[in-house]
């Protein structure tokens, strides 16, 4: 037996759960926090024109062959919108056949959510340059355009721009984050350029900031730099900090490494962290996705003159490269929410032996800053307790 679409149309609308605009409206906080997932199931052109803010964009052609990617729990709570409520209603009909229990549609479609006078997002578009410049980033599945504008939108805070900060910058700029902030009170000398490789030689003497923002433009004119020729303090860190999503540690001296994990901890800000030693590095995440912090690993600083700074030990030249660019590639997948992130493991790397070793990391619930019922409330300037210069 036949039936016209209008049929099929009526006959889907009265068997799915249909709501309000207002209600979506409720859930949208909830939607941008992972607890419900908002699909705009309209086509791309049509987004264009603005769309739910916190909502992921399915086009109705591929929503069964993606749902799965996005939603793989099949009780998750599910809303789908189109323009009038007609193919939201046909798609949450389909939904329900692959046994999703809990999905709804929006019943007066995104026009109705407009008459309402809700708040709308608007969808950055890329410009052909653009394209162009990440086209083979536009290539890769787990990035694509979706993923190029989160980097675009990206503010990412690069404390130090010495041997760290110098790969970490670069790639950062290159793959197109949006804002990058760097932070450091030095200038360039000579003996930065057998490692800092942001910095050059007609640059000595120079604020390294100032350095960093004129090497990274060059590379990069997409990205906006915002510098800080200043030493990271008590004093100045919360102000900074908040205006960034995420912070890449690439100090070398304890006061600032204590400064920036309790900062972090208490803005909620991911800690991307890189230490180096002559021929050994390391890496991690801490204070991400309710993980480790560093004062989990290393509750106080360490006693004055028991841990000498590259300075005065040495450091091979191409071991801050290779970690700095793993502090990258850790901060771009929290961008775009892909891969297994650093967060609850510290790898270690042996440059002499060509080895990298893993280690397990754990948050302390007694930690003094990140810990269930944590001691330290107000940040503390450890300059006192490390033998290592500011």
């Amino acid at each position: 037996m036949s039936v016209s679409s209008q049929e099929l149309i009526s006959r889907a609308r009265k068997a799915v759960r249909e709501v309000t605009a207002d209600q979506v409206h409720e859930l949208v906080p909830k939607a941008e926090h992972g607890e419900v997932v908002i699909i705009d199931v309209r086509e791309k052109d049509e987004r264009r024109a603005g769309f739910i803010p916190h909502s992921v964009h399915i086009a109705r052609g591929f929503l069964e062959l993606r749902i799965e990617e996005h939603v793989p729990a099949r009780d998750k709570h599910v809303v789908l919108y189109c323009a009038g409520g007609n193919r939201s209603a046909l798609a949450a009909q389909s939904l329900a056949l692959m046994g999703y229990t809990n999905v709804s549609s929006l019943d007066t479609g995104f026009n109705g959510w407009k008459r309402h006078n809700l708040p709308i997002a608007q969808e950055r578009e890329l410009s052909a340059d653009q394209r162009d410049r990440y086209s083979r980033h536009i290539m890769l599945p787990e990035v694509g355009e979706t993923g190029q504008k989160k980097l675009l939108d990206a503010k990412v805070l690069l404390v130090g721009a010495g041997g760290l900060g110098s790969p970490a910058a670069l790639y950062l700029a290159a793959a197109g984050v949006g804002t990058l902030g760097v932070i450091d009170p030095d200038v360039v000398d000579a003996s930065n350029l057998q490692r800092q490789i942001l910095h050059s030689t007609d640059m000595i003497n120079v604020p390294k900031v100032e350095s960093a923002a004129k090497r990274l433009k060059g590379l990069n004119p997409d990205v906006n730099i915002i510098p800080y020729q200043d030493r990271l303090s008590s004093q100045n860190v919360m102000g900074i900090f908040e205006k960034f999503d995420i912070v890449v540690d690439g100090t070398d001296n304890f006061p600032t490494r204590y400064l920036i994990n309790d900062a972090c901890v208490m803005l909620g800000k991911p800690n991307v962290h890189g230490s180096i030693f002559r021929f050994e590095g390391q890496a991690t995440v801490y204070n991400y996705q309710d993980g480790p912090c560093y004062r989990c690993l290393y509750p106080e600083p360490p006693p004055p003159g028991m841990v000498p700074s590259c300075s005065e030990a040495g450091v091979l030249g191409v071991l801050p490269g290779i970690v700095g660019s793993i502090q990258a590639m850790e901060a771009i997948k929290i961008i775009l929410g892909k891969g297994n992130v650093l967060s609850g493991r510290l790898l270690m790397f042996d440059a002499l032996n060509m080895k990298f070793r893993e280690m397990k990391l754990r948050r302390d619930a007694h930690c003094k800053v990140c810990g269930d019922n944590p001691e330290i409330r107000e940040l503390i300037d450890y300059e006192q307790f490390c033998a290592i210069a500011a």
